[in-house]
């Protein structure tokens, strides 16, 4: 056989050996700074080179990052970083969950109206104490909330996973009170369900059952908002304040303009809304239509919860569990 026609392996070629991926034998100039022997203070110029803000490798610069000049960064990856997850994780639509952070389980109201009852029984005339008392028991009658909010979790999880389909997940807040109990809820059949944190001044904590993978912290709310409304199915709102009412009024207004395509909106304890929302007033003065009624309706129970959602899909003709 002629040396042409030899298989490659057999040819005697003088091939280097890869070079190492990070490794050098000999350094290249800029591995050293430069050296004192040849100018005394070029150790302390390189030093304050290193530390200028403008030497900060951009996307390692927080102070940069937090500029007015690069909202528009920060508005996209506040969008783009709970996106990706949530893809990755093949979640197409939630259930979401609004309601107090202050409605903790029962057992913990008790033992905070207990301990409100001792310290009064000290001193009767403490205005202070009586009225901490009268909201503690207060919130321990909405108390039973949690368990609705849990339940209902749980009623969402164990049809999802009798459906075949693992796209509809319990979506909340991801603080304590009613959105613990629905991240719970999930957790307590071994399933996923996610948290939307939002940064705030004071130190926070994520509910403990929120899955540690779809747990996510938000520097605004308005991506915060957007991420709760894109993929959700239904919207629940148990009893709350100020945060409860922001999500509620402005899914309400998304649909009333049909600004976003209309979406079960589910009221939990009619005659705490009838007194925080008063919607026959609003409609009596003329600043929403009478059919605006018709955007939402009041549950008590779980289970009541879930067959008003299994009923609106229905009647709607569109599928509540899509086709996988």
């Amino acid at each position: 056989m002629s040396k042409k026609s030899q298989p490659p392996s057999k040819i005697n070629l003088k091939i280097p050996a890869p070079a190492h991926p990070q490794e050098r034998h000999e350094p290249l100039p800029w591995h050293q700074p430069k050296s004192t022997d040849e100018d005394p203070e070029a150790l302390l110029r390189i030093k304050a080179i290193l530390a200028s803000p403008s030497y900060r490798q951009a996307d390692h610069d927080v102070d940069f990052l937090n500029r007015d000049d690069t909202r528009g960064l920060r508005l996209q990856l506040d969008y783009l970083k709970p996106e990706l997850f949530l893809k990755q994780h093949g979640i197409s639509h939630t259930i979401v969950v609004f309601g107090s952070t202050r409605i903790s389980e029962p057992s913990a109201a008790q033992r905070k109206v207990a301990m409100l009852r001792q310290s009064l029984a000290k001193d009767p005339a403490d205005k202070l104490l009586q009225s901490r008392l009268g909201i503690g028991e207060r919130i321990l009658a909405k108390s039973g909330y949690y368990e609705i909010a849990r339940e209902f979790s749980r009623l969402v999880t164990s049809a999802r996973q009798n459906s075949g389909s693992g796209r509809i997940v319990v979506m909340t807040g991801g603080g304590p009170g009613i959105m613990e109990a629905a991240n719970r809820g999930a957790y307590d059949l071994g399933a996923k369900s996610i948290g939307m944190n939002i940064n705030l001044p004071h130190e926070q904590y994520p509910n403990p059952y929120i899955t540690p993978d779809l747990c996510f912290r938000f520097h605004y709310f308005a991506l915060r908002k957007l991420h709760f409304l894109l993929r959700a199915k239904a919207l629940v709102a148990f009893p709350g304040g100020y945060g409860t009412f922001d999500e509620l009024f402005e899914t309400l207004t998304l649909v009333q303009t049909r600004t976003i395509r209309p979406l079960p909106v589910i009221l939990v304890g009619e005659a705490y809304w009838r007194q925080a929302f008063n919607v026959d007033f609003l409609v009596d003065e003329g600043v929403i239509d009478p059919e605006d009624l018709e955007l939402f309706w009041y549950a008590e129970t779980a289970q009541d919860i879930w067959d008003g959602i299994l009923h609106w899909y229905e009647v709607s003709g569109e599928p509540l569990f899509p086709a996988a």
